[in-house]
């Protein structure tokens, strides 16, 4: 079951500085001064990402990581977020790893606060809806550079810039036309002698001892041309990329789901209970009353007897660890001068994204109650007993739930069918109106549609029809056959291995389809303006005031759809609307320039308030207003070192489905302290979650570590507001020319952060302490006391929550010499860049007034994916003295990390482990290199994870979200080395 509307849903001289760095093949850098929207004249105004206010020379107070278009190349990417993943300032989020679960998304999560308070743009506008960010939109090759600014930036851009900003800067002036092409696979050898016993133990297949796989081709097309003496280009694009799956079953740490032993010190092949033989829990056993478990023996033969462990399904090797994805991009870019005082422009982009996830062959899954027939006859006669009793042979029914896992002939795995096609559309005027000062006005239109059509899974209606069977002479018949209501009813015997007919497939299969269309439109104007020419400036600096002032209007909406069998199945449709006013300004004050001890110093101030209205198209209607404001400080008391500071109050307002989702049941990793025949929990903690003494040592398990909860929106949520203080240095000391050194410290709270409270916490404080708030949270199944199923659940619905709060320090260095200085001449130069994070503090309070746990340095059910202290990677780089190549190695390294459930702490604290109890630090390696062929063409080549370094093998129950395959693919390289080569032609 799935959740899928959730699824759904710089003082120095820092031009010539930053001259030199963008144009050598850098990694990333923090930069010294604004890195131009678009490449520009010396002197002339320019945009910096963070600010509205166009001049020349301005430098960035608060911290920015620049990624240049050489890093795309080096690490042979055809997706951006992998890109940004590798930075240390990103955690993993959606990406083509994550497959069970997917919604065929790419997102990026900047400081580990959510992929939704990163604000992503293109050029300086919003990329999509904010529910539908995907940077899949995003083609690689045609990226110039992207810049992060790592702080809050809600007073230049409005909602979501809680973490900071990502602004993918395009290429939309050329002329001539620039063909890029790459191939890329990964090989790998599986050699974990450990785990190759395990699965060998345990009677599975094996992964092969080396593999080839997981092909990736990218191709895309770009042509431009300069028109009207130059005064105009229109830039035209076209991409295709295409990713082949590899299945789990192909590497070793994920051919088998990973359980913990009994003391937790090692492994065993663990699986779901819903198995190919068939489980069968007699929901009222004829002589207790109680809950009773059987299994169907395993050779045929139509027995049931007590289940145990060893029936346990390995789902793990159908499941894909690598997505198949299609991908086809388009568009086009557009301006034209027609005075001074008016250029017109515009652009268009397109994205059509097909992907497919795998799972293991569906089920009759436990928590659907079935009803079974006394006088079925596919029943045995001990079967008939053990279910019926007295009853047996009689029309009588009992209910039960099954677990029976469809893999006979004419089965097939799950299949996701994910479509997401994105049309962006921007246009307007701007020009220069009066001497230093300019006006922008534009609008901008993007549309995201998602279909999904969800295959080879389980009518539960027709499932039922199919157990309801009686002998028609010597004929086994489905009832709703005899009584004329579904004719087409095909009989299922469930009740022997290997005993279902293959036209029964044909019958119960049904897919379900969902549909969500999503659009923003957005009108804004503004002027900004460097008043040098009016005379308006300190009278002890050398540059003027400068400033930006305007309005927008935001209009964001929602539709989502499901058939008649996904609402069947829990997913329910929803509408909704956001709709924002906002008015801006932002002031440049210069105070000092060239004086002793003060090179420059200089205020930047931002103010925006924003008037929101949000309406379910259902009646459900709120509106409140939120202000926002910065103040900056850039201080350089020489050419040799920079102070920067800054403080942000930032909010993000909840989105169209966090307001208006309805709600709807998904699965969570977990289990029920309170299942099994001896509970972990002692009654009087699980009667606090609605257990009755009958219940007791009674409830079946949540199968697969899998246990539901209940998601959808609140329409009552208000927004969250975050205070972003930063402070740092940039060295660039003149007698080492070519050295920059960043140093800034971050801290960031969100308030009344939009979140769920997590089901593990859910379970563990109220088992750990008894509160009434996390007890009340349990929906048992009143028959049965599950949590899981139809009617079995745990709360998790949004609410305003308490404070998230990151604290740390980004380092950066770059350095470049010539070879010619070690005596070498002619050796060529090397450049050398560093960019690295120290994680002081991750907090989080879930609920205002109840405690907070930190997550620096954990990982685990409740913290998630590994937060590491530290982080950091180096890239160096040789530039060769001939044919214009270089050869590049990439250090990445990621601290290390412990098990969360494992501290004191009252909110993360579990059961003990030893195995998975730490994670150590790694480190990858990456080779590459690029020539100059001709005059044209440049060739590059490489291997990331150079020594096909395995990723850490992760008991499936402490993976958390985008966990997949036992391990954390979007954290480390789950399919080892990945060779590359590409070419890139200019003409």
């Amino acid at each position: 079951m799935k959740d899928r509307l959730t699824l759904y849903l710089r003082g120095v001289s820092a031009g010539a500085i930053a001259t030199i760095f963008l144009s050598t093949p850098v990694m990333a850098q923090s930069e010294t001064g604004g890195a131009p929207a678009a490449t520009s004249d010396a002197g002339e105004a320019i945009v910096v990402t963070g600010t509205r206010i166009r001049r020349p020379n301005l430098d960035s107070n608060s911290p920015m990581t620049v990624v240049s278009d050489e890093e795309f190349r080096y690490q042979g990417a055809t997706t951006v977020e992998s890109v940004l993943n590798r930075l240390p300032q990103f955690t993993a989020d959606a990406n083509e790893n994550v497959s069970n679960g997917s919604d065929g998304t790419s997102n990026v999560n900047l400081r580990d606060l959510g992929s939704n308070r990163v604000l992503v743009l293109v050029d300086g506008q919003r990329m999509l809806p904010t529910q539908a960010i995907n940077v899949n939109f995003v083609p690689s090759s045609l990226v110039e550079r992207v810049d992060v600014v790592t702080g809050g930036a809600s007073a230049v851009y409005g909602s979501d810039a809680i973490s900071g900003v990502v602004n993918f800067i395009l290429r939309k002036n050329l002329d001539g036309v620039r063909v890029d092409g790459q191939y890329s696979f990964y090989q790998h050898n599986n050699n974990n002698g450990s785990l190759r016993d395990l699965i060998d133990s345990n009677g599975y297949q094996n992964a092969p001892k080396s593999v080839t796989d997981g092909e990736k081709l990218d191709v895309n097309f770009a042509v431009g041309t300069n028109f009207a003496e130059g005064r105009g280009n229109v830039t035209a694009y076209a991409g295709y990329r295409r990713v082949n799956p590899v299945l789990q079953g192909s590497r070793d740490y994920s051919a088998c789901a990973l359980d913990p032993n009994g003391d937790r010190t090692g492994f065993v092949c663990g699986g779901s209970s819903n198995n190919e033989f068939g489980l069968f829990t007699v929901l009222a056993d004829p002589v207790s009353g109680s809950p009773v478990t059987y299994n169907n023996t395993k050779d045929g033969q139509k027995t049931w007897v007590p289940y145990d462990s060893s029936f346990r399904y390995n789902y793990a090797p159908t499941n894909y660890i690598q997505r198949s994805d299609r991908r086809y991009t388009a568009g086009a870019f557009a301006h034209y001068e027609l005075s001074s005082a008016a250029e017109l422009y515009g652009s268009f982009m397109f994205m059509d994204d097909h992907s497919f996830s795998q799972a293991a062959p569906s089920a009759l899954f436990q928590g659907e109650v079935y009803s079974i027939n006394c006088d079925n006859p596919f029943l045995s006669a001990q079967q008939a007993g053990a279910l019926c009793g007295a009853a047996a042979g009689t029309d009588t029914s009992r209910n039960t739930f099954i677990g029976y896992r469809m893999t006979g002939e004419g089965s097939a795995p799950r299949r996701d069918d994910l479509r997401h096609t994105d049309y962006r559309f921007q246009g307007g005027v701007r020009g220069e109106i009066a001497p230093g000062i300019r006006y922008d006005v534009g609008a901008l239109r993007a549309v995201a549609i998602f279909n999904e059509n969800y295959q080879n899974d389980i009518d539960p209606v027709k499932a039922k029809k199919a157990l309801q069977v009686v002998d028609v002479d010597g004929v086994a018949t489905c009832k709703s056959v005899i009584d004329g209501s579904d004719p087409d009813c095909v009989p299922m015997d469930v009740f022997g291995f290997g005993t279902i007919d293959p036209g029964v497939y044909d019958y119960i299969y049904a897919p379900t389809f969902t549909r969500g269309e999503q659009k923003l439109t957005v009108l804004n104007a503004g002027i900004s303006g460097e008043l040098s020419a009016y005379g308006i400036q300190s009278p002890w600096a050398s540059q003027a005031i400068g400033f930006a002032i305007g309005v927008e209007q935001r209009i964001e909406t929602l539709d989502f759809r499901a058939d008649a069998l996904a609402q069947q199945k829990g997913i329910l449709e929803s509408q909704g609307r956001i709709k924002v006013r906002e008015v801006y300004g932002e002031l440049e004050l210069p105070i000092l320039s060239d004086m002793p001890l003060a090179h420059s110093l200089s205020i930047n101030l931002g103010l925006r308030y924003s008037d929101y209205t949000n309406d379910s198209l259902e009646g459900t209607k709120t509106s409140y207003g939120a202000t926002t404001y910065k103040a900056e400080l850039d201080y350089a008391p020489s050419r040799d070192i920079r102070f920067r500071a800054s403080y942000n109050h930032a909010i993000r307002a909840p989105n169209v489905a966090e307001l208006f989702a309805a709600r709807g049941l998904g699965n969570v990793q977990g289990q029920d302290p309170c299942s099994g025949a001896s509970p972990i929990a002692s009654f009087d903690r699980c009667a606090l979650t609605g257990v009755t003494q009958a219940q007791y040592g009674n409830i079946p398990e949540c199968p697969a570590e899998t246990c539901v909860t209940q998601g959808g929106g609140n329409p009552a949520l208000k927004p969250e507001e975050a205070d972003t203080y930063t402070a740092g240095l940039i060295l660039t000391p003149q007698a080492i020319p070519n050295l920059l050194v960043s140093v800034d410290y971050y801290n960031i709270k969100v308030d009344n952060y939009i979140g769920t409270v997590d089901p593990f916490l859910t379970i563990n404080q109220c088992i750990q302490t008894g509160n009434p708030f996390f007890c009340d949270l349990f929906n048992r199944d009143p028959a049965t006391g599950v949590i899981f199923g139809t009617n079995g659940y745990i709360t998790a619905t949004t609410l305003n929550t308490g404070y998230l709060k990151s604290a740390g320090i980004d380092a950066t260095a770059s350095y470049s010499f010539g070879l010619d200085t070690l005596g070498l001449n002619d050796g060529g130069k090397l450049n050398f860049e560093l960019v690295g994070t120290y994680l002081d503090k991750h907090q989080v309070q879930p609920l205002p007034g109840l405690g907070t746990y930190d997550c620096a340095g954990l990982f685990g059910p409740t913290c998630g994916q590994p937060t590491p202290r530290w982080r950091h990677q180096l890239r160096t780089t040789w530039q060769m003295p001939w044919s214009n190549a270089t050869l590049s190695l990439n250090w990445r390294y990621f601290g290390s990390a412990k098990l969360s459930s494992n501290t004191d702490n009252e909110f993360l604290q579990g059961t003990p482990y030893v195995i998975n109890s730490k994670i150590d630090a790694y480190s990858y390696f990456d080779l590459a290199g690029t020539v100059d062929l001709l005059e044209n063409f440049t060739v590059r080549a490489g291997i990331n994870n150079l020594f096909d370094k395995d990723p850490p093998a992760i008991a499936q129950g402490l993976l958390s979200s985008f966990g997949n395959g036992n391990t954390y693919p979007g954290v480390y390289d789950p399919l080892g080395r990945m060779i590359f080569v590409g070419i890139t032609a200019k003409f």
